[in-house]
């Protein structure tokens, strides 16, 4: 895991965020939530998820529209 990475991941703590991971299968899966921790996020359903650093593709965080 990339110390730079987890340094932005955990000033991101609380904010929502869009991830695309790689598929173990191939392609790509994208998770969005509010980030609770470098490595989980929860969505929109109240479920946790977690993830690894080495499986992110792209990531940003999601400005919400006021």
């Amino acid at each position: 895991m990339s110390h730079a990475l987890e340094a932005t991941f955990a000033s991101l703590i609380g904010k929502r965020v869009t991830v695309r991971l790689h598929d173990p299968e191939g392609g790509f899966r994208d998770i969005v939530g509010y980030l609770e921790s470098p490595v989980t996020l929860r969505n929109r359903h109240g479920k946790l998820i977690e993830f690894s650093h080495d499986e992110i593709a792209l990531w940003k965080e999601v400005i919400e529209k006021k």
